[in-house]
């Protein structure tokens, strides 16, 4: 059985099809959504609808909170702060309704699933090195967890050691846990502007991280016609 596993939409919808499209020629039957499925782009509601239409699980992002909620977002950077409060005019109050009742962690046939961290789900902190990890590690207790949020992949082990890396493709060894991020599907900051999302074999036990192109312009054009920040648009040229 075939996982297509996938974070960090925000709102860019050519990216989104471009993954979901791709994800089926690799013969994945099914799909998991790690969060932040709004927020940053100009097709919030294409998104959240998508995402809806496939039935799959789903978690919620930080910024799936923050659209769904009435609170002050002065916690937020400039760019992110502007283009909730334009999201939150785009949503319905069901559709706001929905993302803010998406539990923070679920558990997926033999994985979990999370936005951010185990160990504190709700504050929204970052998972970049083998510390932070051990923090989740601890509150773990399947042997594969998957997470988004920083945009980055990565993968780290907890054997003997936490190790990490990079860009991965992972066969997985009994007796080792193993915390990995997807990726970003609409707003990579790694370097490589494509989208990124991770197919989770349960069969053979392998996990794989795939980059696929999509309509960059496309996807610019429609956060200018939003009259949202110009940065970014020009950020998916980068993957910054």
């Amino acid at each position: 059985m075939k996982f297509a596993l996938f974070a960090d939409i925000h709102a860019n919808y050519h990216a989104l099809q471009a993954v979901l499209a791709d994800a089926q020629d690799q013969g994945c039957g099914n799909f998991v959504c790690l969060g932040d499925i709004v927020g940053y782009g100009g097709n919030p509601v294409e998104c959240l609808e998508a995402v809806r239409m496939l039935g799959c699980p789903v978690v919620r992002g930080n910024h799936d909170e923050g659209a769904a909620d009435e609170g002050s977002l002065e916690d937020l950077n400039p760019l992110a702060e502007a283009a909730l409060l334009w999201t939150r005019g785009q949503l319905s109050t069901e559709q706001r309704g929905w993302l803010r009742d998406l539990k923070l962690v679920r558990q997926v046939r033999d994985f979990t699933i999370v936005h951010s961290t185990l160990d504190s789900p709700g504050s929204w902190g970052y998972v970049t090195n083998r510390f932070d990890a051990m923090a989740s590690f601890s509150y773990q207790f399947t042997a594969l967890c998957f997470y988004g949020h920083t945009h980055v992949p990565r993968v780290f082990e907890k054997g003997d050691a936490v190790r990490a890396g990079r860009g991965f493709d992972v066969a997985l060894e009994r007796g080792v846990k193993y915390f990995v991020n997807v990726g970003s599907v609409g707003q990579p900051r790694d370097g490589d502007w494509r989208a990124a999302y991770a197919i989770y074999d349960s069969e053979l036990q392998t996990i794989s991280l795939r980059r696929v192109e999509y309509d960059v312009v496309g996807a610019q054009e429609t956060i200018l016609a939003a009259g949202l920040p110009t940065l970014l648009a020009d950020r998916l040229s980068f993957g910054k």
